[in-house]
């Protein structure tokens, strides 16, 4: 583990933070070369992206709060912008949010979470490597890329008795990341439209299918995660991702079945 990946002097730059920081840029950039693609770049389209990042920075951490006071000795602003990272769960939930308050503030009626998606996926795949480097990696495991957590580091990582013991443990972030990148790779050509969608597939369906495949990946990669169980044998993270698969699945079911049915009544 590498909490801190360099330093400025005497200012210690986190790995987490970094490599959300950087995330975070390559989203925008990749947004903005999409927009540019479909000739939608506007000062409007600014705003909204604002909206979003704020909305992702501001819910990232929200969610943290309890737990840190909860678990500080002695609580201060400093040591809850170091503690825990932030909940991607939360900060998707808050560029969602952000995004939607904006569009409605400025009167924007387009949709943009097409092109916003493939840039999303690159950016949090970028921002998990720092979670890698600066949270408890996963489950026990055999396999031989488990990875262990340096002896100096082990004490400091919460909850985590396979970090003390020195044992081999999922790169449960790298599988997450991994899952990003090839959805990235997907998205990104069929935002650009130099790849087809699939005839069935509307606006707004690319994030939508981001939404779906996302929660997906995410709700399976809990079990080498590690996470507490809170109901049903479900940790809470899959929980919440289980509300977005349920009717996604149904709306991608439906739309498909509808796409096999035009052609025969035709």
């Amino acid at each position: 583990m590498l909490p801190v990946l360099f330093h400025i002097g005497v200012t210690p730059i986190w790995s987490h933070s970094f490599f959300s920081a950087i995330g975070m840029l390559v989203a925008i950039t990749m947004a903005w070369r999409i927009a540019r693609r479909q000739r939608r770049e506007s000062i409007e389209l600014v705003w909204i992206i604002s909206g979003g990042v704020t909305g992702a920075a501001l819910m990232a951490r929200y969610g943290l709060v309890v737990k840190y006071l909860l678990a500080a000795s002695s609580p201060s602003i400093a040591g809850f912008l170091r503690y825990g990272g932030a909940s991607l769960l939360g900060g998707l939930a808050g560029a969602y949010l952000g995004v939607v308050l904006v569009k409605r503030l400025i009167g924007y009626r387009q949709h943009t979470g097409d092109l916003l998606v493939p840039g999303v996926a690159l950016g949090i795949a970028i921002g998990r490597v720092g979670c890698h480097l600066a949270e408890r990696p996963g489950t026990p495991t055999s396999l031989p890329w488990g990875v262990h957590v340096p002896p100096p580091f082990a004490a400091t990582v919460p909850e985590c008795p396979a970090c003390l013991s020195g044992a081999a443990m999922h790169p449960s972030f790298l599988y997450e990341s991994l899952v990003l990148l090839a959805a990235a790779a997907w998205l990104y050509p069929r935002a650009m439209r130099t790849t087809p969608m699939p005839a069935w597939m509307r606006d707004g369906d690319l994030f939508r299918l981001f939404l779906l495949t996302y929660a997906c990946a995410r709700f399976l990669l809990e079990y080498v995660r590690g996470n507490p169980r809170m109901l049903f044998g479900m940790s809470g993270s899959q929980l919440t991702v289980l509300a977005a698969i349920v009717p996604l699945t149904i709306l991608f079911a439906r739309r498909a079945a509808s796409a096999r049915v035009a052609p025969s009544l035709a």
